[in-house]
């Protein structure tokens, strides 16, 4: 009988210049090869886009590096799959869907990729360091020596880098820093971002219950990024984990799901789908337990439900008092259990957001007209404002007293936000009339802020507003915070306006052009608070030729959030 042939060696040189089989190659299908051979050895598998993003490509080039790498892998008589099913063959998957990944090799093929270091065998160290991967000794023990939920002390490792992953979220540092960016004579290495700890934190994951909490901090993560769509993606691959696997955990991971898809709804302003995601969940038997007793997940849902009743609220202000003051009703009492659920699990980071949301909320609905609320009907417009500015100052306080940089840019935008409400602008007005508006400044801020006014150190609170706003965008320009798409273009506004208040024209129109640039990466309808806000409160004089389109004044505008 003929012998079959030996499979043909395909040997990848990862010093510079890279190669395969002595030919140059494209570093970055050259950089998925070697990544794909590392995951089907050390990883079970897959490399997701998440994996390429920062290393290789960005969101907006991502698809043209996938073509050109299944390009090559073909002129180098490879197979490469893709989707999350590594049964398949490669020649039956649908090419339409390969560039929404995740990749893999097949076990023949992956046999014959060898990693090559000055011509010699790589090490797994050389291997991780060429990936960016960080190397980590195997997992003790033979496959199957323990239960798959068993503790090892390796496992240590696994929620350390977890920890890591979660604190740099906390504090800002959501994806790697842009490059340059810090100041001079700052270290060359930056702490690891987020986003590179979760990953690694995924490659040192051993169990399914790991694996699959490592796939919703991602979701979650890509959530604040204002990623939709990524952050969709992962919690597809959650679910598939889940229904795969009886993953330990799996109730809890079920209503995170679901709570992290009604955020996403939200942040693209389907409140009804966020409602209803929502309010399955409650009426779900295992999911209503677990909201029940777990207070994180209590808090999420009590706080984003609250935020949807406060955007129905505000909606239906004008048209329907009775209906609209029903829902600001629950807004703040939902607010209430949210603040009283992360107190019940000790978090302060949660307890800020939800003490920041509380205090707008009630500014808010005083402005519409809605401050005969029974929670508010005691308060006066000027004692809603001054509570209103209180929570807000607890809510900076408490961030002041986690790790001290965990600061939201939110309280920053809230007051100054609550400093120009507290002006009777002219529909379009001059610049003379303009400047002749008088906002609260910081000082009148903290006096309102009463015995919580020490939360508004020098240090992060200059003494003008123009100042507070410009040092936030610093901090998001020099990479040290990563301001999602709508933080960042209300920092852009509110500089905006406060340097034409001062009289800095140039600086206000700096910040009008990134406002411009930034704005198509928002929803409708946020797009058009800042666009209705640009062309109704900024003199005209101000770059008139960098206006965005007037939009018709019909529609009411709301504050987004």
């Amino acid at each position: 009988m003929p012998q079959t042939a030996a499979p043909t060696p395909l040997s990848i040189e990862l010093t510079s210049p890279q190669s395969v089989n002595g030919q140059r190659a494209a570093f970055q299908s050259l950089w998925l090869l070697a990544r794909m051979k590392h995951a089907h050895d050390a990883e079970g598998g897959l490399v997701r886009l998440a994996d390429l993003r920062g290393e290789v490509s960005d969101a907006s080039t991502l698809r043209m590096v996938v073509s050109r790498a299944f390009r090559d892998f073909k002129a180098w008589h490879i197979e490469v799959g893709w989707g999350e099913d590594t049964q398949r063959e490669p020649r039956f998957l649908n090419a339409e869907r390969r560039s929404q990944g995740p990749f893999w090799l097949p076990p023949a093929e992956a046999k014959r990729v060898r990693m090559l270091v000055g011509g010699r065998a790589a090490t797994a160290a050389e291997v991780a360091s060429f990936l960016g991967l960080r190397s980590r000794k195997a997992r003790a023990g033979a496959p199957g020596s323990a239960p798959p939920d068993a503790v090892h002390l390796q496992d240590a490792a696994f929620w350390k880098q977890l920890v890591a992953a979660q604190q740099a979220a906390r504090q800002g540092r959501l994806m790697a820093p842009v490059a340059g960016g810090g100041a001079a004579g700052s270290p060359a290495k930056s702490p690891p971002s987020a986003l590179e700890s979760i990953r690694l934190a995924g490659t040192l994951a051993a169990t399914d219950f790991q694996r699959a909490l490592v796939t919703l901090n991602e979701a979650m993560l890509w959530r604040r990024l204002g990623d939709n769509e990524q952050a969709r993606r992962r919690l597809q691959a959650l679910k598939k984990q889940r229904l795969a696997h009886h993953v330990a955990g799996n109730d809890y991971l079920g209503a995170m799901e679901c709570i992290v898809s009604a955020w996403c709804a939200y942040t693209a302003r389907d409140l009804p789908l966020a409602q209803s995601l929502l309010g399955g969940m409650a009426n779900d038997a295992a999911r209503s337990l677990v909201l029940r007793h777990h207070p994180d997940v209590r808090f999420e849902w009590c706080n984003l439900w609250a935020l949807v009743c406060r955007s129905r609220a505000l909606g239906l202000s004008a048209d329907d008092k009775p209906a609209a003051a029903a829902l600001a009703e629950e807004s703040l009492q939902r607010f209430g259990e949210a603040l009283a659920a992360a107190f019940e699990s000790h978090s302060f980071d949660a307890a800020q957001h939800v003490a920041a949301n509380m205090g707008m909320a009630a500014w808010l609905f005083d402005r519409v007209g809605l401050s005969d609320l029974p929670a508010l009907a005691h308060d006066g417009h000027a004692d809603t404002t001054r509570r209103a500015v209180q929570w807000i100052a607890f809510s900076e306080w408490l961030c002041g007293h986690t790790d001290g940089q965990g600061r939201s840019a939110w309280n920053a935008i809230y007051l100054m936000r609550i400093a120009r409400g507290h002006c009777r602008p002219e529909p379009q007005p001059t610049l003379a009339q303009f400047r002749a508006q008088e906002p609260l400044d910081p000082a009148a801020i903290s006096q309102l802020a009463g015995p919580l006014a020490d939360a508004f150190d020098t240090a992060h609170w200059p003494a003008r507003w123009v100042g507070v706003a410009q040092a936030r965008l610093a901090d998001h320009q020099a990479g040290r915070r990563r301001y999602p798409g709508l933080q960042h273009c209300s920092l852009l506004f509110e500089h905006a306006w406060y340097a034409a208040h001062a009289g800095d024209l140039k600086a206000a129109e700096q910040s009008l052009g990134s406002l411009r640039e930034a704005l198509p990466q928002l929803v409708p309808s946020d797009r058009a608070y800042f666009t209705e806000s640009w062309n109704d409160t900024l003199p005209a004089e101000l770059v008139l030729e960098a206006r965005p389109p007037r939009r018709p004044a019909a529609r009411k505008k709301t504050l987004p959030r």
